[in-house]
Parts: C-alpha cells; structure tokens; sequence
C-alpha cells in the first residue's frame, strides 16, 4: 500500500483529559463508525479502555489499543511527572509517532506534558526557533471559504516572550494552519501591539512588522489591537505567548459570563424571560460561536509533526473534532506548508 493510499494514523492518549479515559475512547469509538474514519491508537491502561470500549459500538478495524501501565495526573508538575513516568501514555504515544508508526498525536492532557513530549521526541522545522501553541477564537466576522466563526491566535502558552524572528515563524506558521483548517486561501495575519501604527509596541513588534512587511506570500494586514480580536478583523492574530494566553482565558470568561447571565436573567423576572425569547437566536448563536467542543482542539505548530492539545474538559464530541482536524493537517501537509513558507523569511 502507497503513502497515499495508506490512512492516516493518530496517536490518542487516552488517559489525558479531565473526563478520564471514558470521553477520549467514546470519541474515538464514534469516529470509527463515521463515512470517512481515522485509524486510532488509543494509548493508555488496555484494561480500562476495554472496559469503555465495550460499552459503546464501534468499528475495530480502526480503533487499536497500545497499552501504557502509566498516566500523568492533572496535579502532577509535567517536567518532574515525565522524568518520573517514563512508560506514562503520553511518552509512549509521542513515541508511536517519532517511529513512524502514527502520524500526529492527540492529548487532552496537561498542555506542559504535551509540549515536553513532543519537544523531547520530535524536531523543529527549519527556520522555526520556538513552537508555539495557538488556539482558536469566536468572532463577530466569517473566516474562510466555509464562514468559520473563529479566528486562530498564537503564540497562546508555549512561550512567556518571543523575539522578533519568533514572531515571524509564528505568523508563517498561523497563516499556513489557518489556510488548511479554515480553508482560507489568504489569510489576513496581524501583530498584536497597542496602535495600529508600525512603530507602535515593543522593539519584537517593531522589528518583526518591518520583516512580515516585505515577506511575499503572507497576507500581512499590520498590527490590531485589544479592541480588534473579538471583531475578527483579521484571521491570525500574533502575539507571545504569556500575552497571548491572558486574552485568550479572558475571551473563554467573557463568553461563558454572557451565557450564565442570560441564564439568571431568564430564570428572574417574567419582563427577562419575554426580553430572552426576543433574542433567543442570537444567544443560541453566541452559544454556538463559544462551543470550543466544535473545533477540537489547539494545535502546536513548529514541529516536523502534527501535534493537537485538545481542551482538558474535551467530551466525546470534542475529541472526535480533535482527532479530525489532527488528520486534515497531515493530510494536506501542515508541516511542509509551513517550512515552504519560511523560505525568504531570512531575507525579508
């Protein structure tokens, strides 16, 4: 069987994620009974995965369980936990991929954990000094050719601060992720900083807006500020990651306190429930925008392989989504789009 002709294989740890493994293996049982499956090994206690599996229907010719006698707890600090661990089902999907034997890896697990792993296992594309983690956003505009209501964010946890070059290898790489998974053919990719003007924000900022200006090939729409990310002005949005993780844990509150307020809003007063009804479809619509379970998960981009951090309260619907969208991205190449687009990023 060709390369192209082989399926694409995801490496899934099981026993990531605050549901257990009993939401990673429903999910993973739910897509292997879709049109077009995923083959997937779940990687955690063979035991404890049986048992789930034996509850749900599912096709098994492509689900396959490696067993892993070890698991990273939620509490556990990830540096001092993998070092401890070293047969923890994270390392040992990490390493099904590093052999050649999975094509991306999927955790719902602890983010540190994640990045360690694929960090100890997996090389840098060239050019890319720093990964870095990104994260889809809900947005008032439409996004790519299907009108996705997010926009893509990074660096949004990998990095505490990013250089100018840093920046730039960000960019490339959101715009290259943005174009395969928002089927976006241009995407608008901006700097976050606190005007809109190229000599606004900090010498990184500075610097890397006067390389992003003059690359060819990347859609570069300057620099936006605060006001400009839940507006969707623009697809990528770059930052470094300790800034970047701040407004993407405010953005997750401020999504949720809008819901919960309708919530009590309705339950209060007859004057409410009857001023809700009136604008019932747009909070369904905002419920929508903020279903992180829609898009599955973040991915972290750099590496020489497709690498996605699902969200830690991932149901089943979720991870199914993360496992997905982990194969479009090693189906359509995210890796080497990526390295394609740093050609010249030195010279710019």
């Amino acid at each position: 069987m060709s390369e192209r002709e082989r399926p694409i294989r995801v490496a899934l740890d099981a026993m990531g994620g605050d549901a257990g493994v009993t939401a990673v293996v429903e999910g993973a049982a739910k897509l292997s009974l879709e049109e077009r499956p995923v083959q997937v090994f779940l990687v955690g206690d063979e035991t404890m995965i049986g048992e789930v599996l034996a509850r749900h229907r599912y096709d098994p010719a492509w689900i396959h369980v490696v067993h892993a006698p070890d698991w990273v707890r939620g509490d556990e600090k990830p540096a001092e936990a993998l070092e401890r661990r070293p047969e923890a089902s994270i390392h040992v999907a990490a390493e099904l991929v590093k052999q050649g034997e999975a094509d991306a890896l999927v955790s719902a697990g602890s983010t540190g954990c994640t990045i360690l792993a694929a960090g100890q296992r997996f090389e840098r594309l060239s050019g890319i000094r720093r990964c870095a983690l990104a994260s889809v956003y809900p947005t008032e505009q439409r996004h790519g050719a299907r009108g996705d209501p997010f926009a893509l964010m990074l660096d949004v946890g990998a990095t505490l601060n990013a250089s100018a070059e840093d920046l730039v290898g960000f960019a490339v790489m959101g715009s290259a992720y943005a174009r395969i998974i928002s089927d976006n053919d241009s995407p608008r990719v901006a700097l976050l900083s606190n005007g809109t003007e190229p000599t606004k924000g900090t010498p990184a900022i500075v610097q890397a807006h006067r390389i992003l200006s003059g690359m060819p090939g990347l859609n570069f729409a300057g620099n936006v500020e605060g006001l400009d990310i839940p507006r969707g002005t623009v697809d990528v949005i770059v930052t470094e990651g300790f800034l970047g993780n701040v407004v993407l844990k405010m953005l997750e509150g401020v999504s949720e306190v809008v819901v919960d307020l309708a919530k009590d809003a309705y339950a209060r007063k007859f004057l409410y429930r009857m001023g809700l009804t009136m604008l019932s479809q747009g909070i369904r619509q905002l419920r929508t925008m903020t279903d992180w379970k829609q898009y599955g998960g973040a991915p972290l981009l750099g590496f020489d392989k497709v690498v996605i951090k699902a969200h830690g309260r991932s149901n089943a619907r979720a991870i199914r989504n993360a496992v997905k969208v982990a194969a479009k991205a090693v189906d359509r190449d995210l890796a080497g789009q990526i390295q394609a687009g740093m050609v010249g990023a030195d010279g710019a």
